[in-house]
């Protein structure tokens, strides 16, 4: 069993510790993945709390089938959808507040950059498959649960969108940076 079915079972007999347990387990990948989404902290930080409240607020009628994870993704994607659409514009000078004089997090942030555009300029299924194995860290089985597509899909999806970035990207320009391989984790 996994160790999200404990943790449900226990939150269904009203355990208070296991929903902050729970909240806990969760919160900072949520998090990430809504600041990924929505490139603000203040937003990210709602949605990610608008998440959990989400979840909690439908938990009655919530069965487990599987990592509860995946369904937390599934209800902040459709959040952060919403929360896009209401704020369209990316502030530049959030955006300035946020960089730091240290060269090490400068080089980050212009590595992050320059991938962004790039992963920007791919097909939209393509950017959320990119997202989702690489930067969450999700194994293919995962996103596949996630995106309700089949496995061979997420494989042609990252494998293609590796094809169109080495196109576009000089090795160089990305201080090193290197892809994942695919088959290391199902």
């Amino acid at each position: 069993m996994d160790k999200d079915f404990f943790l449900i079972r226990r939150m269904k007999h009203g355990d208070e510790s296991a929903v902050n347990d729970f909240v806990k387990q969760y919160s900072n990948e949520i998090y990430k993945y809504c600041y990924y989404k929505l490139s603000n902290k203040w937003q990210a930080e709602d949605v990610t709390q608008d998440t959990f409240i989400s979840f909690f607020k439908h938990f009655n009628s919530y069965i487990h089938k599987g990592k509860a994870k995946n369904y937390l993704y599934i209800i902040a994607g459709n959040l952060c959808k919403n929360e896009y659409k209401k704020n369209k514009e990316v502030s530049i000078l959030q955006a300035e507040e946020e960089i730091v004089n240290s060269k090490q997090v400068q080089e980050e942030i212009v590595l992050k950059v320059s991938m962004d555009q790039e992963i920007s300029r791919l097909p939209k299924e393509f950017k959320e498959v990119i997202h989702l194995y690489y930067f969450q860290d999700l194994k293919i089985r995962e996103v596949a649960e996630i995106l309700d597509i089949n496995i061979s899909l997420v494989k042609y999806r990252l494998l293609e969108s590796k094809k169109l970035l080495k196109k576009s990207i000089h090795k160089e320009d990305f201080y090193g940076y290197s892809f994942k391989s695919e088959n290391s984790s199902l």
